[in-house]
């Protein structure tokens, strides 16, 4: 029997075949409940940011309480942190039970699916003959589907909290910075809202060279999901064997076969470890150098009288809480890579079981 020619789907068609059923979990008769979690979420997220724009003020006024050698004052602030530190420990404490619900919720729907999709009909048996890409269904649907519903639940918190953290604290550093004078050859230049500028375009920079550095990094976490999942595949076939209920391969040697299957891991797992230590190199450096970036740039104002010490606190960390939201994509890059690669993985699978019904009769 002559095989149809595999054509690769793209990127896009793979997302959209994956939301196409995985939506199905927001759109349900009990999804109200999923709802509910969602907005309780976005309402934690919106109080955090209400503390963290507390504790952002409480920063000023305990160090300019410093600068003045103030022990009263310094006392009366230690006491308006705690209550500050307990609202922030507590929202913390229930984001994470959230995420995690509505994560498990969303697996154990999509799980489901995807195990009655593939079990019905007599698709797990029919599979064999799809031309596509569908090799080891079992691990696409544990492991895969497990990461393509927990990340996208924590991408888009981080997203929503990034988006109101910028809204929020570049106000702050507007404020609080103000304009920079400049003197050249006795002529004055100001620079209004120079710090928001001067982070504007340091997020630029680094994203950019994020993207540059770890482009293939999608492709690079597909293939070891891919090597991982057939070398599992062949150690359940040999083992199957031994125990008798499998048939034998009698075309090619199993110890050839899996010694094959583990070369091919770890030549992908070497290109992998490449791509994360050069990332790894740009976020580290972006996590040494923002905060002192932050002070060097509120160093002229101070030096000037222009800045107390407490403003200085203040905008340094104003500075590094809003790099840190304009580099949501730069922080994110590696778990948007796995989960595109993961969601990749499950359409493939979903495509495959759709042509079974919608293909040729291979019989």
């Amino acid at each position: 029997m002559l095989r149809r020619t595999y054509l690769a789907p793209g990127e896009r068609e793979l997302l959209l075949r994956f939301w196409r059923s995985a939506s199905g979990f927001w759109r349900g008769r009990r999804s109200w409940k999923t709802w509910l979690i969602a907005a309780a979420l976005i309402a934690t997220v919106l109080l955090q940011l209400l503390t963290q724009y507390r504790i952002n003020f409480w920063n000023r006024d305990f160090f300019d309480a410093i600068g003045r050698r103030d022990e009263a004052g310094l006392w009366t602030q230690a006491g308006r942190f705690v209550p500050l530190a307990l609202a922030s420990l507590s929202l913390a404490v229930f984001s994470v039970w959230g995420r995690m619900t509505m994560q498990r919720n969303w697996r154990e729907w999509l799980s489901n699916h995807l195990y009655d999709y593939w079990l019905s009909n007599e698709r797990q048996v029919r599979l064999k003959f799809a031309v596509t890409d569908h090799q080891a269904p079992e691990f696409r649907i544990a492991e895969d589907a497990r990461i393509a519903t927990d990340l996208p639940v924590d991408l888009v918190l981080g997203l929503v909290s990034s988006l109101l953290t910028l809204v929020t604290f570049i106000g702050v550093l507007w404020s609080v910075g103000d304009g920079l004078q400049l003197s050249f050859n006795g002529t004055t230049v100001t620079i209004p809202g120079y710090l928001v500028i001067a982070v504007i375009l340091y997020s630029i920079l680094l994203s950019l060279a994020m993207w540059l550095i770890g482009r293939h990094l999608t492709q690079v976490m597909e293939d070891y999901k891919r090597t991982e999942a057939e070398l599992r595949s062949i150690g359940t076939h040999l083992r199957e064997s031994g125990e008798g209920t499998a048939l034998p391969d009698e075309r090619k040697d199993g110890r050839q076969s899996i010694g094959a299957a583990l070369k091919a891991v770890i030549e992908v797992w070497v290109a992998y470890c490449w791509q994360l230590m050069r990332i790894t190199v740009v976020s580290h450096t972006n996590t040494l150098v923002t905060p002192i970036i932050g002070l060097l740039l509120c160093m002229p104002k101070y030096l000037a009288g222009g800045m107390s010490l407490g403003e200085v606190v203040q905008a340094a960390a104003a500075f590094v809480v809003v790099q840190s939201a304009f580099n949501w994509f730069t922080d994110n890059y590696a778990k948007l890579a796995e989960w595109a690669a993961s969601a990749n993985r499950v359409a493939s699978l979903l495509l495959a079981l759709d042509e079974i019904d919608t293909g040729p009769n291979p019989g």
